[in-house]
């Protein structure tokens, strides 16, 4: 027993070793310490011996026989040592004194050059240096408070309880202790009623110590060690003499220090309920604001009502840019963030032996989940809606312009036919007009039936206008009408006309042959003449380079057909220059322009001319551009396809290899930690790739590209799969950080872990991160438990399955596995330990009362367990009494609040 009591000491022989041999240097130093320490050393000897009926005078006269030595000791220790000698002699009283030193030594003091001679021949050093041995071992060396002990936890104490009064400042035992203050404030926080402490002056040392001394005498039973003349007037006051004295408060206030050990463990507890509490507070808030921006954001998505014009759609896609861009990434970090924040709480709650938390309604994290799964639906939606929205404004935008062109080009040719047509000329007319007006009616409606396919064309327009809901088809209907309705008189004068020529005609006689030829032939080609400047004039519209090239191709064939067109052209002309050559033979005064025709030789070369000189470059010329820009538009394909084919799979590879990270087992868990946040590092570097991307994405979208046949790659599926990769890289650094809190909190050792990670990766089989419930069986069974499939076997199993999986997913976490293994290893705090330390503060009362709870709590955990506790309603309550054990309880879940 000895060898061990000595073992367990063996840290603080050294201690005393080193302060036994400073000894006669302290004393060199300073002669008045040992004034102070004769002094000291005395009041505390008596304070022990006088319990035994005896006292001491001068401590080293007193001592030399040994007698009231091991009487000493016999009273401070509480043992019996072996019986003295009563003899007079010299051996006698060395014997005595042997006797006590070896009973100091089995104690795990080792007094270095200090004999049993020296004492007994009076050494006033050696007796001093002995007695303040046994001060250390007795009265210092078993103070512990927080971890230290001996001189460091004594000072600690004296730190605490001091702590409150702003003018006292304790850094050692000597120079801290001088004005007196710091004696005063050490019985007036234990013993407020003795001293009125705000009457005490700093400037006053004397009377302060003549006052704490006074008071530790008269009401503490501490005897007065010290003198205050003595202390004030040395600049430094001797360590041991003021250790000695204090370690006495010490003693004295032990009943108050089980008091403060206990109010230390409901600290404990307490705060890690409030820090909880705090975290379920900040999950809830988090949650609420996700999911208010989520219910506000999902209707502007599924807003689905067009806008008239391409400006205000396009103002449209800004706005959807700019809420990817601006008002989402924020939303996603939020998101990951929550479920980081949930899983850190539910591993706190779990360490701390505490029920799982469990969010308000509508806010689990899978309700968030699939609220965000229904935003990005509607996010997706709205992206195709407004992207075929822009389409067809550009068609009906293309259409409306078409049907103004045709529209205006038609009603132009039918100014004035209605006036033509119903005027009464006929009736007048010589046979020679009459001839020539049938003719020229001829070929009007030749002419007329020509312009059939324009308004067949306006007509289809107007039609798909109204099928594609047109903004302005009121205006477009109204125009088609009037000119369908026009149409339609002139198909009426015509045939009246015609009728009234022809019932005139057998009175007549047939007109030039070679006005009518020119006028036949005239009409035909004036009207390809027209039909060629308004398909020259015609708009277009293509979305890739093989269209333009179709369109080119087209225009080419065009441009070969005008040798043969300018072939008929010059025909034309030569009819006309006949009729001048007949006309001057024949010495024939034309009255003026062809009777049969209003299609003049001035007009034909004019329209000719606009058409080879102008209208055919100017298509030549926009066909051109459109083709740099279809060019264009196709680099802007392969740019993004080269960049997304190599962002693709990156982001792929990236996903697999954390999925390795997280069921490998390569060095510490610090070391997996640091390897998967430099990982993580790596790719957050990788950002600005994306962002290239997201430039090139927008180049493509502002030039209205909606294709690539370069990729298969979209934006929308990198940008889901970017998220994905932050969040499942932030979600495997999650687990790893609530392993180590696991590990550290549990005591769990790094082959513990491995253990843990080996048989959960060997029952593994899919890989999947999750033991599935047969999988978890046949582990559990590998480790030992006896959970066999028979009635005990299942029962014991459901039991586990209960604790590792308490959302019955029928699957197994890693972390849930090593929080079930530690649990079944480690002890946590438990409802009764709590209840038993407010049972300490309570003075072991079954109710406790707020002035107590204020007195030994810190103000803000003690306004928290009143403002919780409920009333104490026992046969011994009193008023304000409160219920520390249903509180207690309910910490763990026990009970409810």
């Amino acid at each position: 027993i000895l060898h061990t009591e000595q073992q367990r000491l063996s840290g603080e022989q050294q201690t005393y070793m080193e302060q036994e041999n400073d000894w006669d240097r302290d004393l060199l130093l300073d002669p008045a310490w040992e004034k102070q320490q004769r002094k000291t050393f005395t009041a505390w000897c008596n304070s022990h011996l006088r319990k035994a009926g005896t006292q001491i005078e001068n401590i080293e006269e007193d001592f030399r026989d040994g007698l009231k030595l091991m009487l000493l000791l016999e009273v401070i220790s509480g043992e019996r040592l072996p019986k003295p000698e009563r003899g007079k002699m010299r051996v006698h009283k060395i014997n005595n004194v042997n006797k006590a030193l070896d009973f100091i030594a089995s104690k795990g003091v080792k007094l270095v050059s200090i004999g049993a001679e020296e004492i007994v021949d009076g050494n006033a050093k050696m007796t001093l240096g002995m007695i303040w041995s046994i001060i250390l071992r007795f009265a210092i060396q078993d103070i512990s408070v927080e971890e230290t002990s001996a001189k460091e936890g004594l000072l600690l104490w004296c730190q605490r309880k001091t702590a409150p009064y702003k003018n006292v400042k304790i850094q050692n035992f000597h120079i801290s202790w001088k004005d007196g203050l710091a004696f005063n404030a050490l019985i007036h926080r234990h013993r407020p009623e003795l001293i009125d402490y705000d009457k005490l002056r700093k400037d006053d040392p004397v009377t302060n110590l003549n006052n704490a001394f006074e008071v530790a005498e008269r009401y503490l039973d501490i005897p007065k060690m010290l003198d205050a003349e003595d202390i004030v007037g040395t600049l430094r006051p001797d360590e041991k003499a003021i250790m000695t004295y204090v370690s006495c408060f010490y003693h004295a206030f032990s009943g108050a220090q089980k008091a403060e050990t206990a109010a230390n463990r409901i600290c404990k507890v307490l705060a890690v309920n409030q820090e909880n509490e705090h975290l379920m507070e900040d999950y809830e808030k988090l949650a609420s604001d996700l999911l208010e921006w989520i219910r506000r954001t999902i209707p502007w998505l599924e807003n689905r009502a067009p806008e008239k014009t391409m400006t205000e759609m396009q103002q449209k896609l800004e706005d959807f840019r700019d809420y990817r861009r601006v008002h989402k990434p924020p939303k996603v970090q939020e998101k990951c963030q929550l479920e980081i924040n949930f899983n850190t709480l539910q591993t706190k709650l779990r360490l701390s032996n505490r029920p799982a938390f469990m969010p308000s309604e509508g806010r689990m994290v899978s309700d968030i989940n699939g609220a965000w799964h229904k935003l990005e639906g509607a996010e997706k939606g709205y992206e195709e809606w407004l992207l075929n929205e822009i389409r067809r404004l550009e068609r009906l935008d293309h259409l409306a312009e078409k049907f103004r062109q045709k529209a205006a080009i038609h009603e132009s040719w039918t100014d004035g036919k209605e006036t033509m047509l119903t005027q009464k000329d006929y009736e007048t007319a010589t046979l020679s007009e009459i001839k020539a007006l049938l003719k020229k009616h001829e070929a009007f409606e030749s002419d007329l039936a020509a312009h059939q396919d324009r308004v067949e064309q306006i007509a289809a327009i107007a039609q798909e206008l109204n099928e594609l809901d047109y903004y302005d088809s009121p205006s477009v209907n109204a125009r088609c009408q009037k000119i369908c309705e026009q149409w339609d008189a002139l198909g009426s004068l015509t045939q009246n006309r015609r009728e009234s020529l022809e019932r005139t005609e057998k009175q007549l006689e047939s007109i030039d042959e070679l006005y009518l030829e020119y006028a036949k032939r005239a009409a035909p080609f004036n009207n390809w003449m027209e039909g060629a400047m308004e398909d020259l004039q015609d708009m277009f519209i293509v979305h890739n380079i093989e269209e333009i090239q179709g369109l080119i191709t087209a225009h080419d064939q065009f441009k070969s057909t005008l040798p043969e067109a300018n072939k008929e052209r010059e025909a034309i002309q030569a009819i006309q220059a006949e009729v001048q050559k007949i006309a001057q033979y024949n010495g024939i005064k034309l009255a003026g322009n062809n009777p049969y025709t209003t299609i003049t030789p001035q007009s034909i070369d004019k329209k000719w001319e606009k058409v080879r000189s102008q209208l055919v470059p100017q298509r030549d010329q926009a066909l051109q551009e459109e083709l740099a820009r279809q060019q264009s538009n196709d680099h802007l394909r392969r740019q993004f396809a080269n960049q997304a084919n190599m962002i693709g799979p990156w982001i792929q590879n990236k996903m697999e290899e954390i999925g390795r990270i997280s069921i490998e087992m390569n060095g510490t868990l610090e070391d997996q930690l640091t390897h998967l946040r430099q990982y993580e590092q790596s790719i957050i570097e990788y950002k600005p790739n994306i962002d290239q991307l997201e430039g090139d994405h927008q180049l493509i979208q502002e030039a209205l590209i909606f294709d690539n046949k370069y990729t298969s790659y979209t934006m929308e599926h990198l940008r889901v799969g970017w998220e994905q990769l932050l969040t499942t890289i932030a979600r495997t650094i999650n687990e790893i950080e609530n392993q180590i809190l696991t590990r550290d909190a549990k005591g769990i050792s790094q082959e513990q872990l491995h253990e843990y990670r080996t048989s959960f990766n060997h029952f593994d089989k899919d890989h999947s991160g999750v033991l599935q419930a047969e999988e978890f069986k046949a582990c559990l069974i590998s480790l030992g438990y006896d959970v066999e499939n028979n009635k005990q076997g299942d029962a014991e199993f459901a039991r586990i399955m209960g604790i590792v999986d308490p959302n019955n997913s029928g699957a197994v976490t890693f972390q849930a596995f090593i929080d079930f293994m530690s649990r079944e290893t480690t002890d946590t705090d438990t409802a009764d330990q709590v209840i038993a330390s407010f049972k300490i503060l309570a003075g072991d009362k079954n109710y406790i009362t707020a002035e107590e709870l204020r007195r030994e709590l810190p103000p803000d955990q003690a306004e928290y367990c009143i403002a919780r506790m409920a009333p104490y309603t026992g046969p011994d309550a009193v008023p304000g009494a409160l219920d520390y054990m249903s509180f207690s309880t309910a910490l763990y879940g026990e009970s409810d609040l």
